[in-house]
């Protein structure tokens, strides 16, 4: 990929581990600086018991991936840095006046906000799938409405002005599922409800910011490799096709990497602006911009869910990879 974003400042709200530590990195890796938040830190750890991840490995990452992009530019001629640096500020999105600071500090040291990408979640411990909402805890999901709801909201409401100030903008709601794939019920009113959400954010939000040069999308991965994913199966990255004996439909399972690119390539399209409002995905963006997962394949996961999984299409996953 050469999309070059050196120069532009990002915000990735919730890039502890995940989808939202892979967009972080890619965005650093094309040249942004990027600030990384999250709750878990190397001191103290969220609800959601993973000490092992924290925002500020993901930081770390970030300038490495872009220190490693700006050796390759240099060796390969490139007059400018290639390559972005990750600054980790510990950040409660459900806090305003965190988040409030967050947003003053960004402008006190940087003085613009281009991209925004709220990823906040960490809900999954809380979910109960096939729970009719008079069995569910309801505190739980009430919980899942501030984590997923709640959080999106807030940080948009102290970013946007900072973001605003520059047309070119580029705001990125992430969920799970697209608008379409999410008319099949999610089995979890609550959770439902909360990743419905983000696509009527990013509807409501693309008619504020129209006048003002912006553009603002949903973007959900597909079937996520990601670490909590990984160690439900009790694989690595490198053995994640040994779960597929378990879960046949993780045969179309996508890396982090696949959603970390795909919100390069946006930010970096000078005509990204056609997006505005809508629903997207990792694979239907991986076709549009012409890249791949790490493992050189370009996984279809709601196409394969929709003709097969859904339509009783004759194929496998393999012919939508």
């Amino acid at each position: 990929m050469t999309a070059e974003l050196t120069g532009r400042v990002a915000l990735v709200a919730g890039a502890t581990r995940g989808a939202g530590r892979a967009m972080a990195v890619e965005l650093g890796r094309a040249g942004a600086l990027v600030y990384v938040t999250g709750r878990t830190t190397r001191d103290r750890v969220s609800e959601v018991g993973r000490p092992t991840e924290t925002i500020e490995q993901t930081a770390e990452l970030v300038t490495a991936a872009g220190e490693a992009a700006h050796r390759a530019s240099a060796e390969g001629g490139g007059g400018r840095r290639a390559g972005g640096t990750g600054i980790a500020v510990p950040t409660d999105h459900l806090e305003p006046t965190q988040v409030k600071a967050l947003i003053e500090r960004i402008d006190r040291e940087q003085g613009r906000l281009d991209i925004l990408v709220n990823s906040v979640w960490g809900g999954d411990h809380l979910l109960e799938f096939h729970t009719k909402l008079w069995d569910l805890d309801l505190a739980d999901g009430l919980r899942m409405f501030r984590l997923g709801i709640d959080s999106h909201v807030i940080t948009s409401h102290y970013a946007l002005p900072l973001m605003n100030r520059r047309p070119g903008g580029l705001l990125v709601e992430v969920t799970d599922g697209t608008a379409s794939f999410n008319r099949t019920y999610r089995e979890n009113l609550c959770f439902d409800l909360t990743k419905n959400a983000p696509h009527r954010i990013a509807f409501g939000l693309a008619a504020e910011v129209k006048e003002l040069g912006g553009t603002v999308v949903s973007l959900t991965p597909g079937f996520l490799r990601s670490e909590e994913m990984l160690d439900h199966f009790g694989v690595t990255e490198e053995t994640w096709r040994e779960a597929v004996a378990k879960e046949p439909h993780f045969a179309i399972a996508e890396s982090p990497a696949l959603i970390g690119r795909a919100v390069r390539a946006l930010a970096a399209d000078p005509d990204k602006a056609r997006w505005t409002g809508r629903s997207l995905s990792s694979g239907q963006l991986a076709k549009e911009y012409d890249f791949t997962d790490t493992d050189g394949s370009r996984p279809d996961c709601f196409g394969y869910f929709e003709d097969v999984v859904f339509g009783g299409k004759d194929a496998t996953a393999a012919d939508y990879r």
